[in-house]
């Protein structure tokens, strides 16, 4: 019985952008890389289906890295704020409002 062989992820894009490109058949691809034509298939679905997730998750991970900066923000403001209202109460600092 013969091992499975196991393709790194920069080969299986290699090969799907291949079929994606359509200047060759599967057929063709596939001897070329040494699989089968089937597998050329399902590589070039796979990354079909997952093209969307790569342009959403920036919008994703730019919006958390943007609520967390908001988090951080707000509780320096707090904190800024408790500082000064202890300021003004021990110091006697006249209030600027």
């Amino acid at each position: 019985m013969a091992q499975r062989r196991r393709h790194s992820a920069e080969f299986k894009a290699r090969v799907a952008l291949e079929a994606i490109r359509g200047r060759r058949t599967a057929n063709e691809i596939a001897a070329e890389h040494g699989i089968h034509p089937v597998q050329v298939g399902e590589w070039k679905k796979q990354a079909l289906d997952g093209l969307a997730q790569v342009f959403s998750s920036g919008r994703a991970k730019d919006a958390k890295d943007e609520d967390a900066l908001k988090a951080a923000l707000y509780q320096q403001i707090g904190q800024l704020k408790v500082e000064l209202d202890w300021l003004r109460e021990k110091g006697g600092i006249c209030r600027w409002r």
